[in-house]
């Protein structure tokens, strides 16, 4: 069934989401701070718009993809957002990585107004959402999740249900601690591999098929060995995660001794001028603490 969908935030991830919507025969109409962006999407067959309220008014769900939890916040709760303009009865589904506490307190606004809500992070990199390949954890009414099923089929392959509001980022937020310490170490690996005059493409292939193997290890291997820091996930936004992770394990008092120290690991790189590469470069750090000249 053709769905009326607004979509804001058209970045790295948003951009080939919507467009993936619009292949599956929905009607799509972007909004993004930078033209480009939606003019990219109207390309694709998509619609574009020149405000949220725009975007919303005749929408049947609205979809949020942005930064981080301020963002949230302004395009959802703020002044001319979408609980301004989004009608009764409408489904909003924030795919952003956020606190989860953010996520609650927008599902709490949103049903003052008679408007659903779902927390549904996702995990695949642009890589993932280009393919339409990723996993999305997702918070919320079960029934609202069945209904927006169909369209979470569109975008990735592992869908899940994970439980109430905030129950998605709680999850995505365990997502991105593996993805942080998987990368780090396979960083190591690959310092102690070059350092040890192996051959790194052979090793790493023979690697990636045993146990060590690891969708990190297929999808960042390239990176790390040609040294291509594209931005699939920035390690700015990888850094914001760390701080989502750390802060919900002390609430809920896990710890988190290797997490700890791969979330200081991920400042330094930003630090040391990384936040705008992808996570792969936290290569560039173990090269510096190995003794290397990274440029």
């Amino acid at each position: 069934m053709s769905r009326s969908i607004a979509f804001i935030g058209l970045g790295i991830m948003g951009s080939p989401m919507a467009a993936n919507l619009v292949k599956a025969g929905h009607t799509v109409t972007g909004f993004n701070l930078q033209q480009d962006a939606i003019d990219k999407l109207v390309a694709a067959g998509g619609k574009g718009a020149s405000s949220i309220a725009e975007a919303v008014a005749d929408a049947d769900v609205v979809i949020t993809m942005v930064p981080a939890d301020p963002q949230v916040e302004q395009v959802i709760l703020g002044e001319g957002g979408v609980l301004e303009n989004a009608r009764a009865g409408a489904l909003v589904i924030d795919m952003s990585s956020i606190t989860p506490q953010t996520s609650i307190k927008v599902a709490a606004a949103a049903k003052e107004k008679g408007i659903r809500t779902l927390d549904a992070p996702v995990s695949g990199g642009e890589a993932g959402a280009v393919e339409a390949v990723l996993s999305i954890m997702v918070g919320g009414e079960a029934a609202d999740f069945a209904e927006a099923k169909p369209l979470f089929d569109v975008l990735g392959t592992t869908v899940i249900h994970v439980g109430p509001a905030g129950a998605g980022q709680t999850v995505k937020a365990a997502n991105q601690l593996i993805v942080a310490v998987n990368i780090q170490v396979v960083a190591e690996a690959v310092v102690f591999l070059e350092n040890a005059g192996v051959d790194l493409q052979a090793a790493l292939d023979v690697l990636a098929g045993g146990l060590a193997g690891s969708t990190v290890l297929n999808r960042k291997k390239a990176n790390m060995v040609n040294r291509e820091f594209a931005p699939g996930f920035r390690i700015d936004l990888h850094h914001k995660d760390m701080g989502i992770v750390t802060s919900a394990a002390r609430a809920v008092e896990a710890p988190l001794p290797l997490g700890s120290l791969v979330a200081q690991l991920v400042a330094s790189a930003r630090a040391n001028g990384d936040g705008s590469l992808d996570h792969s470069a936290l290569l560039r750090g173990v090269e510096r603490l190995a003794g290397r000249t990274v440029n």
